[in-house]
C-alpha cells in the first residue's frame, strides 16, 4: 500500500477502503507521510468529499491515533455533549451538573476557547482554586462519587486530529463537512462517551453561518456516531445573538450560577433543559426529552442541581465561597454602558462582533498560548426582539484598560441593529437530528 495510490483514488473520486484510510492516517502520525502529501490528500478530500463508510473510518482512525479513555467501569451508559462553538455558550456550567443530579455521570473532557468562541475550561478556571488537570484516578473517582468531572483534553487525544488541523488549517482545507465531522467526532470518540448529544450552532457566531449547512454537519456527525455504534443526537440551535447575557469567562461563571440556582436567562434555561433531557434519554432514563425536562426543571427548583454544583466546585478544589458569593469572583476595574443610539426595536445583535469584541478586551485568544483576561468581557442588556429608548444601555463593556474598553463599547454598537418597526425574538432550537 502507497500513500501516493491512495492520494490518487481520492484524486479521482473513487471510494477508499478503511485500511487505506487507516494506512494513511497512522503514516502521518508517525511521521512517514510527509506533510505535503496529506495535505494533497486534504485537497482531494475537499474537493471530491467522502461517503457516510469514509468518513466514519477517518474518524475512527483519528480517535484510535492516540489515547483513548476506557469509561467502562463508570456504571451506566456515559453520555457526552459537546458545542461547535459560540458566543456566550457556557452550557456545559450547568448541563453537567443537572444531568448528574438527575442519576446520570457525567465524565466529560473540555477545550479552552481560541478566537472569539468561549472554552469551558478557561470559564471553570475563573473560580479561584479549580483544577482543571485531573488524573486519570482523580477523575474517574469524582465520577463515581458525586457523578461529576470535567477536565481538560489529555495532550496525546487524538494527536491525528490536532496534526491535520494544523495542516487544514494552512492549506484552505478547514470547511470540509466530512473533515470538520470526523474532527469534532474523533474525538468525542476517544473520550470513551457511549452516546453522544451535540449543540450545532448555526449563525453569524457560529463556525456554520447559516441553517443549511449547520444542518450538514449535524446529519454527518450524527451519521458517524450511528455508524460506529454511538447513539447520536445533534440539536441545531440559534447563534445569530450571543446565548444569555454574559460573556466573558468570570461573567458567565457567573450567569450559570444564576441558572442553577433557576435565575438565569430563558434562553440559556430552555437550552440547558433541553440538551439535558436529550442526554437523559440517551442514558436509559427517562422514556422522552419531555420527561427529561420535567425532571430537570424540578432539580432547578429543588436546589438540587446547585447543591451538585457546589459538590462538584469542591470536588476539583475550587472554591465554594466563590461560588456562593460570585462577586468573589474576578471584577473588571472598568465599566462602561453602550448606549442605544435612538429609539426603536432591536433587529439584530451580531454574535460575532460581540465575541471579538469581548476578545478585544483581553477575554479571548488569537493564538493556543495567549494569555486571558478572565475578568473581563460584555454584559449585553437588550436582545433582538426588545423595545430601546435612546440612551437606554443596550450593553456593558467590563475592561482592565479603558482604552481597550471604548473601543469594544464602539464595536458591540456596532453590533446592533435597531429599527422604527418591532421584530420578533428568533426561535432558540431550529431542529433536532436523530
Amino acid at each position: 500500500m502507497r500513500s501516493l495510490d491512495i492520494i490518487a483514488q481520492k484524486r479521482d473520486g473513487k471510494e477508499l477502503k478503511a485500511a487505506a484510510i487507516e494506512f494513511l492516517i497512522n503514516g502521518y502520525v508517525a511521521g512517514d507521510i510527509p506533510d505535503y502529501q496529506m495535505a494533497a490528500f486534504l485537497m482531494a478530500t475537499y474537493i471530491r468529499g467522502m461517503t457516510k463508510a469514509e468518513t466514519a473510518a477517518l474518524t475512527m482512525a483519528m480517535a484510535k491515533s492516540g489515547d483513548e479513555l476506557d469509561l467502562s467501569s463508570l456504571p451506566g451508559c456515559k453520555v457526552d455533549k459537546h458545542s461547535t462553538g459560540g458566543v456566550g455558550d457556557k452550557t456545559t456550567l450547568v448541563v453537567g451538573p443537572l444531568v448528574a443530579a438527575a442519576g446520570v455521570p457525567v465524565a466529560k473532557m473540555s477545550g479552552r476557547g481560541l478566537g472569539h468562541t468561549g472554552g469551558t475550561i478557561d470559564k471553570l478556571e475563573s473560580i479561584p482554586g479549580f483544577r482543571v488537570e485531573l488524573a486519570q484516578t482523580e477523575f474517574f473517582s469524582n465520577v463515581q462519587r458525586i457523578g461529576l468531572a470535567v477536565c481538560g483534553q489529555t495532550g496525546n487525544l487524538a494527536p491525528a486530529d490536532k496534526k491535520i488541523y494544523a495542516l487544514r488549517d494552512v492549506t484552505a482545507t478547514v470547511a470540509s463537512i466530512p473533515l470538520i465531522a470526523s474532527s469534532i467526532m474523533s474525538k468525542k470518540i476517544a473520550a470513551g462517551a457511549d452516546a453522544i448529544v451535540l449543540d450545532v450552532k448555526c449563525g453569524s457566531g457560529a463556525f456554520m453561518p447559516d441553517l443549511k449547512s449547520a444542518e450538514t454537519l449535524a446529519q454527518a456527525m450524527v451519521d458517524i456516531g450511528t455508524s460506529v455504534g454511538r447513539e447520536t443526537v445533534a440539536v441545531v440551535t440559534n447563534m445569530d445573538q450571543p446565548l444569555g447575557a454574559a460573556v466573558g469567562n468570570a461573567l458567565e461563571v457567573k450567569e450559570a450560577i444564576m441558572t442553577l440556582q433557576n435565575r438565569g436567562p430563558d434562553d440559556l434555561t430552555k437550552l440547558s433543559l433541553a440538551l439535558g433531557a436529550h442526554m437523559l434519554m440517551l442514558a436509559g432514563r427517562t422514556a422522552s426529552v419531555e420527561e427529561g425536562e420535567r425532571i430537570l426543571q424540578e432539580l432547578l427548583v429543588t436546589g438540587a442541581a446547585w447543591d451538585k454544583f457546589r459538590e462538584f466546585v469542591a470536588a476539583q478544589g475550587g472554591d465554594v465561597k466563590a461560588a456562593d458569593n460570585p462577586k468573589l469572583l474576578s471584577q473588571a476595574q472598568f465599566r462602561l454602558p453602550v448606549p442605544a443610539p435612538k429609539d426603536g426595536y432591536v433587529a439584530q445583535l451580531r454574535a460575532d462582533k460581540v465575541g471579538r469584541a469581548s476578545m478585544g478586551l483581553g477575554a479571548g485568544r488569537e493564538k493556543k498560548e495567549d494569555v486571558i483576561d478572565l475578568a473581563v468581557g460584555i454584559t449585553v442588556k437588550c436582545k433582538v426582539g426588545d423595545q430601546v429608548h435612546q440612551g437606554d444601555v443596550l450593553a456593558e463593556v467590563h475592561a482592565n484598560d479603558i482604552d481597550r474598553g471604548r473601543q469594544a463599547v464602539a464595536e458591540v454598537l456596532e453590533a446592533y441593529t435597531v429599527v422604527s418597526e418591532p421584530t420578533v425574538s428568533p426561535a432558540l432550537i431550529y431542529r433536532v437530528i436523530r
